[in-house]
């Protein structure tokens, strides 16, 4: 179910004994790599609250049409527009009925209405409610229209009844809604990327940093989380937002970046290290601000740790590309510092060309690994960085073949 990694779910729960389910079905979107968000009906309210599906999904679960605060930024415009997908798992004869009418009388019938996203049915009813003609034909409508029927399954049911109108099996549900989505270039692999720059304190007041803005960083970590990627962002100090559907670590210093780095490893498949880290730092901090006193003034400093040597000689190694900021005989130093650091990847760029790279919304770069090379034209960040994405995929999954031991 890799296909789920990243992909935004809306539940619709309506009422139904069958509302049990839907906790379970919560846990199995989540551990496929969704983002569940929760819309239940006022007579789902009565079979499971709101509370625990709450808890399940880590997110507020929507249960009024007209919520004053919601309602004051459109809120439920919002969420229709935020579905990749529109579940309603249990769906009961009366909510398939409303839908099949066209109605729009309460919160998760106006979001199947006003969303484009696709609308995926997993019905729940007595026997002979599904078999009634009146069902048959608002399903048969819902068809028409392109909606998506999970079940129901055939099965002994809560009344006592047997035969068709049970609700399919969690894992059945969230398999099945998985095969809604086309695969992606790293649907499911974990990606974790530094970025921006690191600040190396000298009193409380002042300390050395460098020009990164984070922008190359942040665009990549935008890029993989579109590709699927459960994407972790370890940043510097940055003015930049959050990319969407992506895990935000703030860090101040080297140090700081490494520790982050190192917890990540054993979980993470690739390891991006576009962060501009200080390669020195004072050795000792002041505890007060250093006043203004004579002509000159020397700070002494000592080497920081290198992150992603670090990262690509430790034993749970990810696969490792690295960066290389250069302003002259970029390849030469580019695949020196590649062997030397034990990359699998090393993207370079010139930065003595101002137009580019730091702080610039445009960069053009060379791509370096052991049997070849790429060259990327200028073209803007966003853009870049989703072609650098498709070539980490691509070559991603064939050092991962190459590293297993043969039987």
């Amino acid at each position: 179910m890799k296909q789920l990694s990243n992909r935004q779910i809306l539940l619709g729960v309506t009422g139904g004994i069958a509302a049990y389910k839907s906790a379970e079905l919560i846990r199995r979107l989540k551990d496929a790599g969704a983002d569940v968000r929760v819309v239940m009906t006022q007579a789902a309210q009565e079979f499971i609250t709101p509370l625990t599906l709450q808890a399940l999904s880590g997110n507020p679960v929507h249960t009024t049409l007209l919520d004053p605060e919601a309602e004051a930024g459109m809120g439920h415009i919002e969420l229709a527009r935020w579905a990749d997908l529109i579940l309603v798992a249990p769906a009961s004869a009366n909510f398939i009925a409303r839908l099949a009418s066209g109605r729009g009388d309460d919160l998760l019938t106006t979001l199947c209405l006003a969303s484009d996203a696709p609308i995926a049915l997993a019905p729940a009813m007595n026997q002979a409610m599904w078999r009634d003609s009146a069902t048959q034909a608002n399903i048969a409508v819902l068809k028409s229209r392109q909606a998506h029927l999970f079940g129901p399954a055939a099965g002994e049911q809560a009344c006592g009844d047997v035969g068709p109108g049970r609700m399919l099996e969690a894992e059945d549900i969230a398999r099945r809604a998985a095969d809604l989505f086309q695969s992606r270039d790293l649907d499911g692999v974990s990606v974790v990327i530094t970025a921006g720059p690191t600040r190396e304190a000298i009193d409380p007041v002042r300390y050395i940093s460098n020009h990164s803005s984070g922008k190359m960083g942040y665009a990549l970590a935008q890029a993989a989380a579109d590709a699927g990627a459960r994407v972790t962002l370890i940043s510097g100090p940055t003015n930049l937002p959050c990319p969407a559907r992506v895990s935000r670590v703030d860090v101040i210093s080297a140090e700081d970046m490494l520790a982050a780095s190192l917890n990540t490893l054993g979980k993470c498949d690739v390891f991006i290290a576009c962060a501009a880290v200080a390669d020195y730092r004072p050795v000792a901090v002041a505890e007060h601000k250093i006043k203004k006193a004579a002509e000159q003034m020397q700070i002494a400093l000592v080497r920081n740790p290198d992150i992603v040597s670090t990262v690509a000689s430790h034993p749970r190694r990810p696969f490792t590309v690295g960066f290389a900021a250069e302003t002259r005989d970029l390849e030469h130093y580019a695949r020196d510092k590649m062997t030397r650091k034990g990359l699998d990847m090393i993207i370079a760029n010139d930065v003595s060309d101002n137009r580019i790279g730091f702080n610039a919304d445009q960069n053009q770069v060379v791509v370096f690994w052991p049997e070849g090379r790429q060259a990327f034209a200028e073209m803007a960040k966003s853009q870049l960085a989703r072609q650098l994405m498709a070539l980490v995929a691509q070559h991603y999954p064939h050092a991962r073949a190459a590293a297993q031991p043969s039987s």
